[in-house]
């Protein structure tokens, strides 16, 4: 009981450093929000140039750099992605929290590209149709009518990714930001007891996922009851 309590103490209470956990929460809450915001913006583009480039074989020059670029990020690390970002694209940048942002915003969009690529798949080939019999225009009917059924549809889905984005985001330390995971290592630097700063981002991180994980399921409930309305 000692060893809890004064691990409790040395980690949090002493020269307030539960003040380094609050910091690194809210630096890696920040990250993950952003770069997902980030990833669904580049993921929808990606999912559009490839989907009109599929059924109107058009857009051949955009198509081949969105498969360069969907290539190259989901077969390369994210850490080191996230490292020739900071020290080698934006090398000139102070702002290594922007940078960390971006990078797993691009990240990201490779993977949310896929999640809304299958969103456009599975809407009724008959919505775009009825669209276009409207005297609508492709775009304008992928855009009104198309993708916001998608979105609907794998909001759960970007939900997820959000959630596996907040934990990737735990190497974010590389750039000296200060996340859940640096303040961790900062408090042992001082203290040489592991395993209550360890343990306690372990669960730290459990309790997010496990409340993001709730509203994400009551999201897709939601989605589910309206679909049956």
């Amino acid at each position: 009981m000692n060893f809890i309590i004064d691990g409790f103490i040395s980690t949090f209470v002493a020269e307030d450093r539960y003040k380094l956990f609050l910091t690194g929460i809210g630096n890696t809450l920040l990250t993950a929000f952003f770069a997902t915001l980030v990833g669904v913006v580049i993921g929808s583009l990606i999912a559009v140039v490839k989907t009109v480039h599929r059924q109107k074989g058009s857009l051949k020059l955009l198509n081949a750099v969105a498969e360069v670029y969907t290539t190259v990020i989901r077969g390369t690390p994210v850490v080191v992605q996230l490292l020739i970002m900071y020290n080698v694209i934006f090398i000139w940048s102070k702002h290594a929290v922007l940078v960390g942002i971006i990078a797993f915003g691009i990240n990201s969009g490779a993977y949310v590209s896929e999640i809304i690529r299958a969103g456009i798949n599975a809407v009724d080939i008959g919505q775009t149709e009825a669209g276009r019999s409207l005297g609508l225009s492709w775009g304008v009917t992928m855009r009104k009518i198309v993708l916001p059924q998608a979105i609907k549809n794998v909001l759960p889905a970007i939900g997820n990714e959000f959630i596996s984005l907040l934990k990737e985001t735990s190497v974010i330390g590389y750039l000296g930001v200060l996340d859940l995971t640096k303040a961790a290592e900062r408090v042992i630097s001082r203290t040489a007891n592991v395993y209550f700063p360890y343990i306690s981002i372990a669960l730290g991180y459990l309790a997010v996922v496990y409340i993001m994980n709730y509203f994400v399921k009551r999201l897709e409930r939601r989605l589910a009851k309206s679909d049956r309305n």
